[in-house]
């Protein structure tokens, strides 16, 4: 949580003394599109993940399959295509709230029919059930057809994550315990002071550019970008999301940043920022009110996803796929954003191979200085495993 700390307070004076903002406006425009369009894609993928019409294998040359083993099956992925259709339906009639209503109508839908049919979750690691079950290790009848592999209890035609019920209590209290717990420089006393500042530049690499590729594609989707791509009041933008890294690290969680999710604001009209402010008061309710919020499950909520994924590849469009120094360089943005499942992969990835080829066509100079530094480090943040073993 330290090194976590650490990075922000770095992260924080990079934006207060411009380094950050200038790196952001170093970036080519169609290049800041491609990010866009990739995170678009990125989140759809996970929309669809998460709901379990696309699973992981586990096995074989092929990483995703749809749905279990190939079939869609069980009511979860009716909720969700239901869903998914009903929200598509309200946005071509253009209806305000599209989103919401699609997910509040499936969730109502979700509690009936977990009800009705006892569908029970689709995921629960062996220690999950053995204290469900007070330690016996043995699932209760109604969960009698759960394949199990490697320990861990998995049902195909289960939930992915909540199990939509009417809470038997509607208010908790939070536990704060963690708020403050770490240390500022104790993880390079646990560690070498080589991986301990790898770890940092890796944290500091992808909090950098990660917020770089939301704010880009949030400001897109927004319509609030000038003539060069670079969006009005980035530094206070900037700097909030790096003070923001220094409160989830003494607060004991990840380094915080600004969410992509954002954008199913955008979608439904959102611009002035109020929309933000209203979400992290309902996020601070969330710490009272958790047991109402896990009546919604996955399959109700990540429809949503995939329409603001939709929104944001339709900006494809702005980009020259006749030049190929920015053509090859924006396809490997937009495709290694989801095929790894990071965003800082795929600015890397288009970052590096902008300046390859622009010094191969021997225009060099066209490429920014800052960006031909942002490159280089994007090489080391790729060789970060065989830098380590090779410095020991």
């Amino acid at each position: 949580m330290g090194l976590i700390v650490l990075e922000g307070l770095i992260i924080t004076v990079l934006v207060l003394t411009g380094f950050r903002t200038a790196v952001f406006k170093a970036v080519p425009g169609q290049l800041k599109i491609a990010i866009s369009v990739g995170i678009g894609l990125f989140i759809a993928l996970i929309g669809l993940v998460d709901s379990g019409f696309v699973r992981r294998t586990g096995a074989g040359p092929v990483p995703v399959t749809l749905g279990a083993d190939g079939t869609l099956v069980g009511w979860p992925i009716i909720i969700f295509a239901i869903g998914l259709f009903l929200m598509i339906a309200l946005m071509v009639k253009k209806t305000k709230g599209a989103l919401l209503i699609g997910i509040s109508v499936a969730t109502v839908l979700a509690v009936i029919a977990e009800k009705a049919f006892k569908i029970h979750a689709g995921f629960i690691a062996k220690g999950g059930v053995d204290l469900m079950t007070n330690g016996t290790g043995k699932l209760p009848p109604e969960y009698k057809g759960f394949v199990i592999p490697s320990g861990d209890y998995v049902n195909p035609k289960g939930w992915s994550l909540n199990v939509p019920a009417v809470p038997s209590k509607w208010i908790q209290s939070p536990d704060f315990s963690l708020l403050g717990h770490f240390s500022l420089f104790g993880g390079f006393k646990e560690i070498s002071l080589v991986a301990a500042v790898l770890l940092v530049f890796t944290l500091l690499l992808s909090d950098f550019f990660d917020t770089v590729g939301t704010v880009t594609a949030i400001g897109h989707e927004g319509g609030l970008i000038d003539k060069d791509g670079n969006i009005p009041y980035n530094e206070q933008i900037l700097l909030v999301d790096s003070l923001a890294a220094i409160a989830g690290g003494a607060a004991s969680i990840s380094s915080n940043t600004s969410y992509i999710e954002s954008a199913s604001g955008v979608g439904e009209g959102a611009r002035t920022g109020l929309a933000s402010v209203v979400t992290g008061v309902c996020f601070l309710l969330t710490t009272l009110f958790a047991p109402a919020v896990a009546m919604i499950p996955y399959e109700a909520a990540t429809p949503a996803l995939i329409i603001v994924g939709f929104l944001m590849m339709t900006q494809i469009s702005g980009i020259d796929w006749a030049d190929y120094g920015i053509a090859i360089p924006a396809f490997l943005t937009i495709i290694l954003m989801p095929f790894t499942y990071n965003i800082s992969v795929g600015i890397g990835a288009g970052f590096i191979t902008h300046v390859v080829i622009r010094t191969i066509q021997g225009r060099r100079k066209e490429v920014h200085p800052l960006l031909l530094l942002v490159a280089a480090l994007f090489v080391v943040f790729f060789l970060q495993s065989p830098i380590d073993g090779w410095i020991g």
